[in-house]
């Protein structure tokens, strides 16, 4: 008789062991697969979660009054907006979200206002991502709180920033913020462009570091490096506070799932070698005999790797279905941000589950096997 007719015959006759054992690997698959999708969702979320704080690289003209920067966050010169693009067409560089700027505090109504107008996100080549701020249209304007409650503005209304240039409708009035943003008019750079007439030209690139670097890197001088060699009439100033928060953050839970899965593996794979210990006592006067009858050591042992091979295949069927839904279905109200793109079966984890999972029984079953081939078929007969 030929050994997949034997395994799938043993299978039949000792239903529980099986189903006990392709339990352990559905447990192991399911976990993982529940785990794998949260993991990528929770970095993606976290991703999301720490962009809210803001850019964390600023990028600003080299003879720029540095004091007043700091101070203000304002620069007093300002350099060609061709620097943005010339950025953006990087490739390899360990920062994204580029968002060019032009701003200036003017008198506006009375009051000083700050002017802003913002260009659309930049993303270099392989490094796509959806945008960290909302993109603002030409013609349109955003208005800080203060701004807004001091002049009674609303959404809707049209205000002329100074004569003679193109008036903007509010699209917007931001939350309070309780600091300069609520005495800021956001507009689309193009606008600012004209308004403050500095066509072409940017007082800031904003960026966000990729967290690319090994952890005995200096993220700083390795950024500094690489945008002067683009840009040597730059200066980079690199919120470091910001950039060590958002990366500590990601690194721990990435940490979690790295602990987290190995017990899983552990466990489950002593489950499965305890229940082939079991399934190798009670068959030892079947092994016997089949000794007796000439069966050879390699086929006894394809017995007891086939029926793992058999298990880990069911395991890994069952136990992707199982894992997709717990993800599917438990995901969404977790991470809220991402859950639309990054809560989503993850269909290119099977085909290496359903090579994987039957290794991995097969492995966790393979010290009972070669048990079951040590024994002297006459020392087992003559005991019965």
């Amino acid at each position: 008789m030929k050994v997949p007719v034997l395994v799938l015959k043993e299978v039949a006759h000792r239903k529980l062991s099986f189903f006990l054992a392709a339990v352990a690997v559905t447990v192991a698959v399911a976990l993982f697969i529940a785990f794998f999708t949260a993991a990528k969702a929770a970095d993606r979320e976290t991703a999301r979660v720490m962009l809210t704080m803001g850019f964390n690289v600023h990028i600003i003209p080299n003879d720029t009054d540095v004091g007043q920067f700091l101070l203000t966050g304002l620069t007093n010169k300002t350099m060609p907006q061709e620097y943005l693009d010339k950025l953006g067409s990087q490739e390899g560089f360990s920062y994204n979200h580029l968002l060019g700027t032009l701003q200036q505090k003017i008198s506006w109504r009375g009051s000083q206002v700050i002017l802003t107008g913002l260009a659309p996100e930049i993303c270099p080549p392989g490094q796509q991502r959806p945008p960290v701020a909302d993109p603002i249209e030409t013609g349109t304007a955003y208005v800080g709180y203060v701004l807004a409650n001091m002049f009674g503005l609303k959404a809707g209304d049209t205000i002329e920033i100074r004569p003679g240039a193109p008036p903007l409708r509010i699209a917007r009035c931001l939350f309070e913020q309780g600091n300069a943003d609520d005495i800021r008019i956001q507009c689309h750079l193009k606008d600012a462009q004209q308004i403050l007439g500095l066509a072409g030209q940017i007082s800031e690139i904003r960026a966000v570091d990729c967290l690319c670097f090994a952890p005995t890197d200096d993220p700083v001088a390795i950024l500094r490096q690489q945008i002067i060699s683009v840009l040597p009439e730059a200066r980079v100033f690199h919120a470091k506070p910001m950039a060590t928060a958002r990366a500590k953050q990601r690194q721990m839970v990435r940490g979690i799932f790295a602990i987290i899965m190995p017990l899983v593996i552990i466990v489950c794979g002593t489950w499965i070698g305890v229940l082939a210990i079991l399934n190798v006592r009670d068959r030892q006067v079947e092994i016997g005999i089949m000794r007796a009858l000439g069966y050879g050591s390699g086929k006894i042992t394809s017995l007891f790797l086939g029926r793992a091979v058999l298990i880990g295949l069911s395991g890994a069927i069952v136990g992707f279905a199982v894992g997709t839904v717990l993800a599917l279905h438990f995901g969404p109200g977790i991470f809220k941000i991402t859950a639309e793109r990054m809560v989503r079966p993850q269909w290119g984890r099977l085909i290496w589950l359903l090579l994987l999972a039957p290794a991995f029984a097969a492995v966790s079953s393979f010290i009972p096997a070669m048990i079951a081939v040590s024994y002297d078929p006459a020392v087992t007969l003559r005991e019965e």
